[in-house]
């Protein structure tokens, strides 16, 4: 399959997809600060878990060098949420604070370092 074709099936290289997959999750995670532990991590989980899914699946369809790194860090970022949410460790606003900007900075660290080590892979896999 060409880069075109390839492209063209990138979530990513769409503003709707790109929106529903991953900046509504962000902005629920960023929004759930300001609500009850129990309540945020419930939201944090589900934004967590949607993400980290359209990450993996993103990679998949089209071979997003980033994406197959930054797919399972999300999921892996739900122990901590939930180490937090359930009282085994404590944590005050700024706590959750720093653990939401290593979720949301953790991403984008891991997409530029990704790509400019390794590219852009996705002319190099065909999409399924």
């Amino acid at each position: 399959m060409n880069v075109a074709a390839q492209s063209a099936r990138d979530w990513l290289g769409k503003a709707h997809s790109s929106i529903i997959a991953w900046w509504l999750p962000k902005g629920a995670v960023v929004a759930a600060l300001f609500a009850p532990v129990s309540a945020r991590a419930a939201v944090w989980s589900a934004a967590l878990i949607w993400m980290g899914t359209a990450c993996i699946l993103n990679a998949k369809r089209c071979g997003r060098t980033h994406c197959r790194y930054t797919g399972p860090y999300y999921l892996a970022m739900i122990l901590p949420v939930l180490v937090l949410a359930s009282g085994l460790a404590s944590a005050n606003f700024y706590g959750w604070l720093a653990l939401a900007a290593l979720i949301v900075g953790g991403g984008w660290i891991i997409w530029w370092a990704t790509e400019q080590a390794w590219g852009d892979s996705r002319s190099a896999k065909d999409c399924f």
